[in-house]
């Protein structure tokens, strides 16, 4: 156990992650040595920052509390702290049911953690994080919250309103970063496209996104979570014109049928969303769009699925991800539908899409045999050099392997990469 090392987890999305590098920064600026996600955890405090988005998310979470109770039941551990979504929804009954650890926190309030290690926080420190990913990329939250109330969702009963950073902050942040040695910036927010709505009622993620590209040093913007209702189409303008913002979008749309949007409550309709679809291609050549569908909600018929295997068929999304519905307690779904698709339907509807979308990914990868493309290199792997076009975004996406007896290459350089070869999830190529 080594004193003064604080080992933090982090669990669920990249915006925990920013939350877990602003405390990490405070802390380290108090005196703490501070690991990420170590595989071998040895500090004598741990901090865990959970996930509560659906149940797969809020078991995980669950288990690693667990295992670190365990710890400090056995000695091994000195203090145990949790924060996050699932702390946030569940701390009254956290703090029954696993009363090892030392405090809950919830999602806004983990600061106070500084001061109940007897420590204060430092104003040096605010606005700054200590970054946990590769020297050369960083995640910039732009916003809080989601006012959306989707019928599926618990993220607004656990986030709350949404609220969006003063702009100057956001800048700020990012010269820093740049100042740092970041080149590239994953932009997220639970609903980037509403950035501004409650400062003017005007949606400013267009301006924003802007005036980012403008800022000296900054090689790649990428934008995660779009909505697609009231869809800011000022925003292609940006990623047409500024060669820096990334042809990618990460907007989920989660269904097509009529009947499903209107039960989802997503105030859009089937044409409104295939309209969009070609307006976002016409208008953004050659864009990579990311989506998550849901299968499975209370009610889809065998006919509403066949319109979702359609519109996939149609829309050839270059990125998707998708998963079956799970009652979330307290939505609005869980109080008004009956969950009444059973569980192997679900999981046969979401393995046709998925074979679906797989056969859709294989095609568009070959299609890029022969091409050459911008890429960073992330890591050294193995045999290879392992790095990413615009068209993919850290972790999630597909990736561009290069032999390492090629020649040498520097994590964080851009190179031109011609495609040699292309599997499912993964191209193969050589510097050019």
């Amino acid at each position: 156990m080594k004193k003064n090392q604080i080992d933090f987890i982090t669990l669920g999305c990249s915006k925990n992650l920013v939350d877990s590098e602003i405390l990490m920064k405070q802390f380290e600026a108090n005196g703490y040595k501070c690991t990420h996600d170590s595989k071998n955890p040895q500090g004598e405090i741990a901090v865990i920052n959970t996930c509560g988005f659906i149940g797969d998310a809020k078991e995980e979470s669950i288990n690693t509390i667990l295992e670190f109770a365990e710890a400090k039941a056995a000695g091994r551990l000195r203090k145990l702290f949790v924060m996050g979504c699932l702390s946030q929804r569940y701390k009254s009954e956290l703090e029954k049911e696993i009363p090892q650890v030392d405090k809950y926190y919830g999602k806004f309030d983990y600061k106070q953690l500084l001061s109940d290690l007897g420590k204060a926080e430092m104003p040096s420190c605010n606005g700054k994080r200590h970054i946990t990913t590769p020297h050369h990329y960083a995640y910039v939250k732009i916003s809080e919250g989601c006012d959306r109330h989707c019928a599926y969702c618990a993220i607004p009963l656990i986030t709350g309103r949404h609220v969006s950073r003063p702009k100057e902050d956001i800048l700020a942040e990012v010269k820093d970063l740049v100042a740092c040695g970041i080149k590239e910036f994953q932009i997220i927010a639970q609903e980037l496209t509403y950035y501004g709505m409650d400062i003017d009622g005007k949606q400013h993620i267009a301006d924003l996104v802007s005036d980012m590209a403008d800022i000296h040093g900054v090689k790649w913007i990428r934008l995660h979570y779009a909505y697609p209702t009231n869809f800011p189409y000022e925003l292609l303008d940006v990623m047409r014109e500024k060669p820096n913002v990334c042809k990618y979008l990460d907007i989920a749309l989660q269904h097509i049928s009529d009947n499903m949007l209107a039960a989802m409550r997503r105030h859009i309709t089937k044409a409104e969303t295939y309209e969009m679809i070609k307006r976002i291609r016409s208008e953004v050549p050659g864009i990579h769009l990311r989506t998550t569908l849901m299968v499975g909600f209370p009610n889809e018929s065998d006919e509403d699925f066949e319109e979702l295997m359609q519109f996939t068929e149609w829309a050839r999304f270059e990125r998707m991800g998708a998963f079956a519905y799970s009652e979330e307690e307290g939505t609005y779904s869980a109080t008004h539908y009956m969950d009444n698709v059973s569980q192997a339907v679900k999981q046969k509807r979401l393995d046709r899409l998925m074979a679906l979308q797989q056969k859709i990914s294989s095609e568009i990868a070959e299609s890029k045999v022969g091409k050459v493309f911008k890429v960073v290199i992330d890591r050294k792997e193995g045999d290879y050099y392992v790095g990413r076009t615009e068209f993919s975004s850290p972790e999630v996406d597909p990736e561009v392997l290069i032999p390492v007896d090629y020649k040498k290459l520097r994590t964080g350089t851009f190179y031109n990469v011609e495609i040699t070869d292309a599997e499912e999830f993964d191209l193969y190529g050589k510097v050019v």
